[in-house]
């Protein structure tokens, strides 16, 4: 894109403070004016999976705010609670200190019955990240999905990060995300491994005016 070109407004679909800083800084090589949904806008959750969550977010915010909107639907899914909470994550406690809580309990009382069932504890567990991008119209012109694995840690550890950072270990690099500095995060994370995905594909719309032009 032209150095002079105006940057196009996109207006991250979410009320998630720590996800919209997330994505301003993997956007902020873009020429793009990231901005934040409508206060008042709440979009309900309706969908079985991430994608499908991603995708009514983009529409909705798209279509209210009249600007390309990325949405995002993430989550946790661990295999000892048969993938839960999943596209549940965020609603399933009301605090990021709850749903640790939740998790690690819930954890604990499903590897007990593992172990009296003669099967081995499991802590292993996924992120996944996907992202929807609507034109001004509502429709979705871009969809992406990025995965971490990793394991749940039976105590919280790290400062950094938002929801269930401090549970979440990767054994390659032997922290928790909220152990991680941004750029490593970006590099690993579930959102970051997306947006790699994303981000070419976003490019080509923006160095093809009109196509991302909100006129």
């Amino acid at each position: 894109m032209d150095q002079g070109r105006t940057p196009l407004p996109l207006v991250i679909a979410s009320g998630n403070a720590g996800k919209i800083r997330e994505f301003a800084a993997l956007l902020a090589d873009l020429p793009l004016e990231i901005r934040s949904q409508p206060q008042e806008l709440e979009v309900e959750e309706t969908g079985s999976s991430f994608a499908e969550n991603a995708r009514i977010k983009a529409t909705a915010v798209a279509l209210a705010s009249g600007c390309w909107a990325l949405a995002d639907d993430s989550g946790l899914s661990v295999t000892a609670l048969q993938g839960a909470p999943g596209v549940q994550s965020a609603r399933y406690a009301s605090s990021d200190d709850e749903r640790i809580a939740r998790l690690l309990r819930e954890l604990a009382q499903a590897n007990e019955r593992r172990v009296s069932a003669g099967l081995p504890q499991d802590r292993s567990a996924h992120f996944t990240a996907a992202l929807a991008v609507a034109d001004p119209s509502g429709l979705i012109r871009l969809e992406v999905e990025g995965y971490c694995p990793g394991v749940i840690l039976e105590q919280p550890r790290g400062e950094a990060g938002f929801g269930y950072d401090p549970v979440f270990f990767v054994p390659q690099l032997g922290l928790s995300f909220a152990e991680m500095d941004k750029a490593t995060k970006a590099s690993v994370g579930h959102r970051g491994r997306a947006f790699a995905l994303l981000e070419p594909r976003l490019r080509e719309l923006l160095a093809a005016p009109p196509a991302l032009s909100g006129d």
